[in-house]
């Protein structure tokens, strides 16, 4: 069962990756700090293992996405 905490968070994610597209990248650079925020919340607060491969996940995506932020911003 996917819970809300993931829709919220791919929901986000698609945010930062919509703003990238359109050159936003102060904006995009805005959410993904938020989007980390709400990661790391979630990482202090889940126990099962699914979630925690799901938060996983996550973490590499937003990193990756920093860097796309942090070289197309250059």
């Amino acid at each position: 069962m996917k819970s809300n905490k993931f829709i919220v968070l791919k929901e986000s994610v698609q945010e930062i990756i919509d703003l990238i597209a359109l050159k936003k990248y102060k904006e995009a650079n805005n959410k993904l700090v938020e989007v980390s925020e709400l990661l790391d919340e979630l990482l202090d607060f889940s126990e099962e293992d699914d979630d925690l491969m799901q938060i996983s996940r996550y973490q590499v995506l937003l990193n990756q996405l920093h860097q796309k932020i942090s070289i197309d911003n250059l």
